[in-house]
């Protein structure tokens, strides 16, 4: 796990935005982050589940994160006809074994995206959870379910924010970017281009992110 903070304003409600992979945590880090009103931290949680449910476990148990906003970010694979790599989706919730967690402020997400990286598709709808890396035929089983996209963190990272607040709630979202799309799978020709640009999208995310954070939340202390 490895952490990489801004702080802004001590005493506001911080925002915790994790991602899995190094490559991941590197385009957030390195990205534009126009001007965040309350102490961000990037967090990286490793790969799959288990790995974001620990890695956040531990983040919320820092009291100066126990009450943070989270959001799951990183890349992820579309399952919908029509997705290119570069598109982003907002969950509208987050699904799986364990059941779904609804996100907030998703229209307004999608505004703050539409605004932070212009010309890109913006796709909101259910986000599935998996402990693998989806392909062929699975695509389309999940596609049938309803869901739009699937990774493999995002679920498992909102479901242990929520759970953390106890009574008290906390505001979770998940935006994601696509790297890996039904016409587009990563074995094909045109991989690098691919993820080339999913990697330039994921650098311009965070503004929106911000927008999200001082619109939804006030100092819940």
């Amino acid at each position: 796990m490895s952490r990489n903070r801004a702080a802004p304003p001590p005493g506001s409600t911080p925002l915790i935005v994790a991602c899995a992979l190094g490559i991941e945590h590197l385009a957030l880090r390195t990205g534009s982050r126009g001007g965040p009103s309350a102490p961000v931290t990037v967090l990286r949680t490793g790969m799959g589940p288990r790995a974001a449910e620990r890695a956040l476990t531990r983040a919320l148990g820092d009291a100066a994160l126990g009450d943070a906003a989270v959001v799951a970010t990183g890349f992820c694979a579309g399952l919908a006809p029509g997705m290119h790599p570069g598109d982003l989706v907002v969950a509208e919730e987050t699904r799986d074994a364990h059941g779904r967690t609804p996100c907030a402020g998703t229209d307004l997400l999608v505004k703050e995206l539409v605004r932070a990286v212009p010309g890109r598709t913006v796709h909101a709808g259910p986000l599935t959870g998996s402990d693998h890396v989806v392909r062929g035929h699975e695509r389309g089983a999940l596609l049938a379910t309803g869901a739009i996209a699937v990774d493999m963190e995002s679920a498992a990272t909102l479901r242990t924010a929520v759970a953390a607040a106890g009574s008290d709630g906390r505001p979770v979202a998940a935006v994601r970017v696509v790297v890996d799309a039904p016409e587009h799978e990563l074995v094909r020709i045109g991989t690098l281009r691919g993820g080339l640009s999913a990697f330039r999208v994921l650098r311009a995310v965070l503004p929106a992110f911000f927008e999200w954070h001082r619109s939804l939340l006030l100092p819940r202390r």
